[in-house]
């Protein structure tokens, strides 16, 4: 299925189509802004612009290039998205390569949507080192290569991938010359300094709500959400969506984060009576999932940080220090979280000490 139409952005895309014909589009971007405001789907237009053939207005969406690449399948426009770690942590390119195309296949099938990554997936080294080695081939059909790194946050540390590491740096401040490399990222301020400091940032706004009600309404769109798990009109969509519709994406897992993790920060507080504090630590484990945690965990963080902005709205700073140290102790439980630990026994812990901040 060829992706869905690209929605919005028409003055971001007026601004970039202008920088590719005067040949003055930097060769390393960063795109960032909200989570949902599509800023993955401008990047691939941007790269079948970049690839595109055809004559009059591009991407004519007829060419060769364009074809391919609406179908996510061309060999010159790579995209990398944080996907569940490698079983083999020495895995070759192909190995790394093959998953993505599998991954690529399906969200094609689905139009080019999907949901925000698991808190477990993320670009590891082996991803990176791909990209670095097909960078340094010569395009296989088109003009030149482009490769889209999303949720580019996720890229992740590990021991002795200094190399890989050092190697993309390098690719980011001195690309070939036929070859452009577009980052996005939700938390650009998570991202590796080292990173920021060698791309050319652009802001990708929120959709004002006519250009989010165009794309709630695509059948496409519309068949790709939980029906269940959302309101049944377009215009209570559109409201939910506050100009970044690709929220309405995966809303069933965020709300099961989300009510887990306010069961977990209720019993931190002590609100909730003894077998139901032990019920909401026992079932962060009950699906299997180390991802399903590491979902909970993100939105724990989310709700401790609005905490703070509260607290500090009223002028309550002991208020906000407390809720400030409980974050880092969530953070550090995500990071251990990604071991080979207990989910239950994680949890125990840190509702004692969230527990412990609060106080």
């Amino acid at each position: 299925m060829p992706l869905i139409p690209l929605v919005g952005h028409r003055a971001l895309r007026l601004r970039l189509a202008r920088a590719v014909s005067r040949d003055a589009l930097p060769a390393s971007l960063l795109f960032h802004g909200p989570r949902g405001v599509g800023k993955q789907r401008l990047a691939l237009w941007l790269g079948q612009l970049l690839l595109c053939t055809g004559t009059g207005e591009r991407p004519c969406g007829q060419c060769e290039n364009c074809r391919y690449g609406s179908l996510l399948s061309h060999p010159d426009l790579r995209w990398f998205f944080p996907r569940p770690r490698h079983g083999d942590s020495d895995a070759s390119t192909q190995d790394v390569l093959d998953d993505y195309a599998e991954a690529l296949s399906e969200r094609s099938a689905a139009g080019g949507l999907y949901a925000a990554p698991s808190g477990t997936e993320g670009i590891y080294v082996a991803s990176i080192r791909a990209l670095v080695h097909v960078a340094a081939r010569t395009p296989a059909i088109g003009r030149r290569k482009v490769f889209i790194v999303g949720d580019a946050e996720r890229m992740v540390q590990q021991e002795g991938s200094e190399y890989a590491a050092n190697a993309f740096l390098k690719l980011l401040e001195e690309p070939p010359a036929d070859t452009t490399i577009i980052v996005t990222s939700s938390e650009p301020g998570g991202l590796l300094p080292t990173v920021r400091s060698r791309v050319v940032a652009v802001r990708v706004p929120l959709m004002p709500e006519s250009d989010v009600r165009e794309l709630v309404e695509l059948p496409a769109f519309a068949s790709a959400l939980d029906d269940t798990e959302l309101p049944t009109t377009v215009s209570e969509r559109v409201q939910l969506a506050s100009g970044a519709p690709g929220i309405l994406l995966g809303t069933h897992t965020r709300r099961e984060a989300a009510a887990a993790a306010a069961s977990l920060l209720k019993a931190a507080e002590g609100s909730l009576p003894g077998p139901d504090c032990v019920r909401a630590v026992m079932s962060v484990g009950a699906s299997k999932s180390r991802g399903g945690f590491t979902d909970i965990l993100d939105s724990l963080t989310l709700m401790l940080r609005e905490r703070v902005r509260g607290a500090l709205d009223r002028g309550d700073s002991r208020a906000a220090l407390g809720a400030a140290r409980a974050v880092d102790v969530v953070q550090d439980a995500r990071l251990r979280a990604s071991g080979n630990v207990s989910p239950q026994l994680l949890a125990s812990r840190l509702v004692r000490e969230i527990g412990e901040r609060l106080s």
